[in-house]
Protein backbone atom coordinates (compact mmCIF):
# COMPACT_ATOMS: atom_id res chain seq x y z
CA UNK A 1 0.00 0.00 0.00
CA UNK A 2 1.38 3.42 -0.96
CA UNK A 3 1.38 6.31 1.50
CA UNK A 4 1.66 8.85 -1.34
CA UNK A 5 5.24 9.64 -0.33
CA UNK A 6 6.84 6.87 -2.39
CA UNK A 7 7.03 7.59 -6.11
CA UNK A 8 5.00 10.81 -5.78
CA UNK A 9 3.47 12.56 -8.76
CA UNK A 10 4.76 15.89 -7.46
CA UNK A 11 6.93 17.13 -4.58
CA UNK A 12 5.55 16.82 -1.05
CA UNK A 13 5.50 19.98 1.07
CA UNK A 14 6.87 19.65 4.60
CA UNK A 15 7.87 21.95 7.45
CA UNK A 16 10.42 21.81 10.24
CA UNK A 17 11.27 23.97 13.24
CA UNK A 18 14.64 25.23 14.42
CA UNK A 19 13.53 25.68 18.04
CA UNK A 20 15.76 27.90 20.13
CA UNK A 21 15.77 27.82 23.93
CA UNK A 22 18.36 29.65 26.05
CA UNK A 23 20.95 29.70 23.27
CA UNK A 24 20.50 26.05 22.33
CA UNK A 25 18.74 24.30 19.46
CA UNK A 26 16.52 21.22 19.70
CA UNK A 27 17.97 18.41 17.58
CA UNK A 28 16.15 15.10 17.16
CA UNK A 29 17.32 11.74 15.82
CA UNK A 30 14.90 10.00 13.47
CA UNK A 31 13.76 6.59 14.66
CA UNK A 32 12.43 5.35 11.34
CA UNK A 33 12.77 5.85 7.60
CA UNK A 34 13.29 8.11 5.89
CA UNK A 35 16.50 9.35 7.54
CA UNK A 36 16.55 6.72 10.32
CA UNK A 37 19.40 7.47 12.71
CA UNK A 38 20.07 10.95 11.31
CA UNK A 39 19.92 14.05 13.48
CA UNK A 40 17.61 16.77 12.20
CA UNK A 41 14.88 19.23 13.20
CA UNK A 42 11.38 18.11 14.22
CA UNK A 43 8.76 18.43 11.51
CA UNK A 44 6.70 16.69 8.88
CA UNK A 45 4.18 16.99 6.11
CA UNK A 46 1.74 19.84 5.59
CA UNK A 47 -1.90 18.69 5.45
CA UNK A 48 -4.46 20.08 3.00
CA UNK A 49 -6.18 23.18 4.38
CA UNK A 50 -3.43 23.82 6.91
CA UNK A 51 -1.29 26.97 6.93
CA UNK A 52 2.47 26.54 7.19
CA UNK A 53 2.46 27.93 10.75
CA UNK A 54 -0.37 25.56 11.72
CA UNK A 55 1.57 22.65 10.23
CA UNK A 56 4.79 23.43 12.07
CA UNK A 57 2.92 23.90 15.37
CA UNK A 58 1.08 20.57 14.90
CA UNK A 59 4.12 18.60 13.78
CA UNK A 60 6.29 19.84 16.66
CA UNK A 61 3.51 19.11 19.15
CA UNK A 62 2.95 15.60 17.71
CA UNK A 63 6.65 14.73 17.64
CA UNK A 64 7.92 16.39 20.82
CA UNK A 65 4.93 17.69 22.86
CA UNK A 66 6.56 21.15 22.93
CA UNK A 67 4.78 24.46 22.62
CA UNK A 68 6.61 26.82 20.28
CA UNK A 69 6.19 30.15 18.55
CA UNK A 70 7.25 30.08 14.87
CA UNK A 71 8.78 33.45 14.02
CA UNK A 72 9.92 33.39 10.40
CA UNK A 73 11.15 31.20 7.59
CA UNK A 74 14.82 30.32 8.18
CA UNK A 75 15.38 28.51 4.89
CA UNK A 76 14.40 25.54 2.81
CA UNK A 77 15.79 22.22 1.64
CA UNK A 78 14.84 19.75 -1.05
CA UNK A 79 15.25 16.04 -0.51
CA UNK A 80 15.13 13.95 -3.66
CA UNK A 81 15.93 10.24 -3.68
CA UNK A 82 15.96 7.96 -6.67
CA UNK A 83 15.70 4.20 -6.96
CA UNK A 84 18.12 1.94 -8.85
CA UNK A 85 16.31 2.67 -12.12
CA UNK A 86 16.67 6.44 -11.61
CA UNK A 87 12.98 7.04 -10.89
CA UNK A 88 12.13 9.60 -8.22
CA UNK A 89 11.27 7.57 -5.14
CA UNK A 90 10.82 10.53 -2.78
CA UNK A 91 10.77 14.31 -3.27
CA UNK A 92 10.20 16.64 -0.32
CA UNK A 93 10.38 20.43 -0.21
CA UNK A 94 10.97 21.34 3.44
CA UNK A 95 10.37 24.86 4.72
CA UNK A 96 12.28 25.38 7.97
CA UNK A 97 11.09 27.95 10.47
CA UNK A 98 13.00 29.73 13.20
CA UNK A 99 10.96 29.23 16.37
CA UNK A 100 11.07 30.17 20.03
CA UNK A 101 10.50 27.52 22.69
CA UNK A 102 7.47 28.43 24.81
CA UNK A 103 6.89 25.48 27.15
CA UNK A 104 7.40 21.80 27.78
CA UNK A 105 10.14 19.22 27.69
CA UNK A 106 10.59 16.85 24.75
CA UNK A 107 8.35 13.78 24.89
CA UNK A 108 9.12 11.80 21.77
CA UNK A 109 6.64 10.01 19.56
CA UNK A 110 7.35 6.79 17.63
CA UNK A 111 9.06 8.70 14.79
CA UNK A 112 11.94 9.93 16.96
CA UNK A 113 14.65 8.09 18.89
CA UNK A 114 16.36 10.99 20.74
CA UNK A 115 16.11 14.70 21.43
CA UNK A 116 18.82 17.04 22.72
CA UNK A 117 19.17 20.75 23.36
CA UNK A 118 22.59 21.54 21.89
CA UNK A 119 24.80 24.52 21.31
CA UNK A 120 24.99 25.16 17.54
CA UNK A 121 28.73 24.40 17.46
CA UNK A 122 28.00 20.84 18.68
CA UNK A 123 26.28 19.94 15.40
CA UNK A 124 29.57 19.30 13.62
CA UNK A 125 30.11 16.06 15.56
CA UNK A 126 26.73 14.59 14.52
CA UNK A 127 25.47 12.91 11.37
CA UNK A 128 22.82 15.42 10.31
CA UNK A 129 20.55 16.10 7.39
CA UNK A 130 22.17 18.11 4.62
CA UNK A 131 22.16 21.85 5.25
CA UNK A 132 21.14 21.60 8.91
CA UNK A 133 23.95 23.84 10.18
CA UNK A 134 22.98 26.59 7.71
CA UNK A 135 19.31 26.45 8.73
CA UNK A 136 20.29 26.60 12.42
CA UNK A 137 22.60 29.58 11.80
CA UNK A 138 19.82 31.39 9.93
CA UNK A 139 17.37 30.64 12.76
CA UNK A 140 19.74 32.06 15.37
CA UNK A 141 20.20 35.19 13.24
CA UNK A 142 16.41 35.65 13.33
CA UNK A 143 15.75 34.74 16.98
CA UNK A 144 18.96 35.97 18.65
CA UNK A 145 20.52 38.54 16.31
CA UNK A 146 23.93 39.91 17.28
CA UNK A 147 23.92 43.58 18.27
Amino acid sequence: MSDGRHYPERPILAVSAAIIRHGKILIVRRGRAPARGIFTLPGGGVEAGETLFEAVLREVKEETALDIHPVALAGHREVITRDEAGRVERHFVILSFAARWIAGEPVLNEELAEAHWLAPDALGSLQTTEGLAEIVAAAFAIIEPKS
